[in-house]
């Protein structure tokens, strides 16, 4: 070592040296930037790099040299051998170049095995470089530092590629020029330590040898071109760079547009993530670089991430810096990224999907409007609850509720009033019941609740308590609130199968509709026949019109001073075929509740207007509509539409309507019939004196007869008090302008009074029966329309 530190110190020229390790360092600088381009190239372009690396890290070893040569004073006369000299720049171009391919290959330990073999060209080109070097003495070599001059040329070498091509970063290629730098630098001082010059004026210097000064010259050539290579590598690398930097930008834009998190890891360690992640995590990006992936997940969760197969999910919770959790879900794939196998893991937030799996399993057991339990639901708990009553011994009461004219609310104030209807009821009825109990929606207006209770009062008391709630809650509702009905069936007295129950419960519900509405009813063993009567009935009264079970009636409408016939009143009938026929009584209220009434209205007046736009006799004709078809929204349209159709003259249409028809809602009922008023068609007000008889209607609403019901009528020439209300309704329609008909009439005596009260026309069985219209086509087709319907009345 003192030998080598001696030959530097004492036998060189420190400046020169000095220049020779700057070279050294241009060179090796260069020779690593090129040969990381070279790795990034693929094909020609690679071998054309490794082409230029070669030039440029063999050149500046081979100035390296011989400019410490030149520092070299040896204090006798020296000179180059011109082909050696040639010679040792084609060992160092050729054998960096093999070198530097070597390392890029795919092969074990390739970077390793190339710095050695660039660390064997080093020595190849420097002893070549020393056996072109001539002077008049004799070299004595020390095997021992040439050998070291060796280990260290290759060892150096065979360290500095790699540690040049593992790291991305500055100071890692920094570190393998160094490396590179030592591996020239103590090979070529070493080397020079070993040789010994002992003079001998024998040896001459041969004439062809190059003098220094034209070496310094070709040292001066390499040392520009390495200079020219090195400013290339400089201006490639500034333009690598600053093209990296706008793909990291860009790639970094692509990432945190993505809505999911996105993180690039090596191994456990975070390299770089997007936005999303941050915002997950509850950091800023720029701070999670060189953190852990297990700092956010479970160590289990974070290593079941990085192990699982690629595109395969794992869903785990992930842990915020502010503390909480966060449900997520994991997609891992392996990536190479800076020439190292990295993971990039996908972090999905998974709190939105939890929600609307939340809300679907809510759904799939609730009712949307009402947040109640849905029919599903009902159908789950009742079963479970049937089997604790068994094993325990305990009652259990179904109700059924039943909103009263539900349809109608619906038809009135359209379905948002219906739906703040249903909502009103079951917040007013779950505001009276406890944790045992359950109320469900099962459908429309329909809503059952489950009870576990001792006996049947305390199922009658939980049906007191939410109709009183219900009634109590009706002014504060903020939209209509219909009455309700209840039908109570009790576990295990009336059934002990769930369908049984519910079906028990609901007819106990028909009952309780059936006989005022708004009441509550126990289920009955001799209801079940009467319910499934009204059902039958209901099913086919839907289906009489298109059978042709109904036809019409006609019943002669006259004057009660001459007899004379004005007009016909339409009666419906229905005609069944195992039945016979059912009476109006029965079969009217069964269509208004289902609402078959509509449909079944509607086709009485079209055939009554089109069989009266036949007579040759304009006689007018009475038809009788219900509630549900005044308050229907397209009723005014549909006589319209009859009239143009069937040509009927409108002043020949006269529609009745009872008082109760129209106290449901007077406004809208108004708002019709001055509609149906407009249209020429007349309006009579049905049954006078009985319902809800009110004379502020006479007044208010559009009427151009009052009939008088014939309970009125019956026995009015013998019962005094009877007979002074007839005497007031006809006083009043005088009073009013208003033409009054008496129905029911049928005796003689009842008419001569009515005649003698000035009533104006009468109806009833002395004038005529209900039947076809044939029987009455002298009146609606012969000439003697005129001729008294008492003559002919059987």
């Amino acid at each position: 070592m003192l030998k080598v530190v001696g030959c530097f110190v004492g036998a060189h020229d420190l400046w020169l040296v000095a220049l020779a390790a700057a070279i050294c360092a241009l060179a090796a600088v260069t020779a690593v930037e090129l040969l990381r381009h070279a790795r990034k190239a693929a094909g020609a372009l690679r071998t054309a790099w490794l082409c230029v690396a070669a030039a440029a890290g063999g050149s500046g070893i081979w100035a390296t040299h011989f400019v410490a040569v030149l520092a070299f004073d040896p204090g006798l006369p020296s000179a180059y051998d011109l082909g050696l000299t040639s010679l040792s720049l084609v060992y160092a171009v050729v054998l960096t170049g093999c070198g530097l391919a070597v390392a890029l290959t795919g092969i074990p330990f390739a970077p390793v095995l190339g710095g050695a073999i660039l660390g064997g060209g080093i020595a190849a080109m420097h002893f070549t470089g020393m056996a072109a070097f001539e002077i008049p003495g004799q070299f004595a070599w020390d095997p021992v530092l040439v050998a070291a001059s060796l280990v260290l040329g290759v060892l150096l070498g065979g360290a500095a590629l790699p540690v040049a091509l593992r790291r991305e970063s500055l100071r890692g290629r920094a570190a393998g020029a160094a490396l590179l730098l030592a591996a020239i630098c103590s090979h070529h001082f070493t080397a020079m330590g070993a040789v010994t010059i002992v003079p001998d004026p024998s040896l001459a210097i041969s004439e062809a040898a190059v003098p220094a000064r034209w070496l310094a010259m070709a040292v001066a050539l390499a040392s520009i071109l390495i200079l020219l290579l090195s400013c290339a590598a400089l201006a490639l690398d500034i333009r690598d760079r600053r093209h990296a930097a706008l793909e990291g930008e860009r790639l970094r834009s692509l990432a945190n547009a993505a809505v999911e998190g996105l993180v690039v890891c090596r191994g456990d360690t975070v390299v770089s993530a997007n936005d999303s992640f941050a915002q997950l995590a509850g950091v800023a990006t720029a701070a999670l670089a060189d953190t852990t992936l297990s700092r956010f997940l479970p160590d289990s969760a974070a290593r079941l991430a990085l192990a699982s197969q690629p595109d395969q999910a794992v869903e785990t919770e992930l842990h915020p810096i502010g503390g909480g959790t966060i449900p997520v879900e994991l997609i891992t794939r392996p990536i190479v990224y800076g020439n190292q196998p990295h993971y990039a893991v996908a972090v999905r937030d998974l709190r939105a999907r939890r929600r609307a799996e939340g809300r679907i399993q809510f759904l799939a057991h609730h009712d949307a409007l009402t947040g109640l339990a849905n029919r599903a639901r009902f159908s789950q708990r009742l079963d479970q609850e049937l089997k604790l009553a068994e094993a325990t011994g305990r009652k259990l009461a179904v109700l059924c509720l039943d909103l009263d004219r539900f349809k109608e609310v619906n038809d009135l104030f359209g379905h948002a009033a219906g739906d703040a209807m249903l909502v009103n009821v079951a917040r007013l009825v779950t505001g009276v019941l406890d944790e045992t109990h359950l109320m469900a929606r099962l459908g429309g207006d329909e809503f059952a609740i489950l009870a576990v209770c001792d006996h049947a009062v305390t199922a009658g008391r939980l049906a007191e308590r939410v109709l009183e709630a219900l009634r109590s809650g009706g002014a504060e509702a903020a939209g209509p609130l219909a009455a309700t009905s209840i039908g109570i069936a009790l576990y295990p007295d009336d059934a002990g199968e769930r369908n049984v129950l519910m079906s028990y419960a609901d007819t106990a519900l028909y009952r309780a509709k059936s006989e005022g509405r708004g009441t509550y009813r126990f289920f009955e063993p001799k209801m079940g026949a009467q319910v499934r009567e009204r059902r039958l009935l209901e099913h086919d009264l839907r289906h009489a019109v298109a059978r042709g079970e109904m036809h019409l009636a006609y019943q002669p409408q006259t004057e009660v001073g001459t007899g004379t016939v004005t007009g016909f009143e339409v009666l419906l009938r229905w005609q069944h075929p195992e039945r016979g026929p059912i009476s109006p009584a029965l079969f009217i209220p069964a269509a208004e509740e289902s609402g078959a009434i509509l449909q079944i209205g509607e086709w009485v007046l079209r055939e009554a207007c089109r069989e009266a736009a036949t007579w040759p006799n304009p006689l007018g004709v009475a038809v009788n509509v219900s509630a549900v078809q005044i308050h229907a929204p397209h009723f005014v349209q549909l006589v319209h539409e009859v009239l143009f159709e069937t040509g009927l003259r409108p002043e020949r249409l006269e529609i009745e309507i009872t008082e109760t028809a129209v106290i449901r809602d007077p406004a809208r009922a108004l708002a019709t019939l001055r509609q149906v008023k407009a249209l020429g068609v007349r309006i009579a007000m049905d049954d006078f004196g009985t319902g809800y008889s009110s004379l502020s209607n006479l007044r208010s609403f559009p009427f151009d007869k009052i009939k008088i019901d014939g309970s009125f009528i019956r026995a009015v020439d013998a019962n005094e008090q009877t007979a002074a209300i007839v005497r007031s309704v006809l006083g009043l329609g005088r009073g009013l302008g208003l033409p009054v008909l008496a129905e029911g009439v049928e005796t003689d005596a009842e008419l001569r009074f009515l005649a003698a009260e000035n009533c104006h026309a009468a109806q009833g069985y002395l004038m005529g029966r209900p039947a076809p219209i044939d029987r009455f086509a002298q009146h609606t087709h012969g000439s003697a329309s005129a001729e008294p319907a008492t003559s002919r009345a059987a």
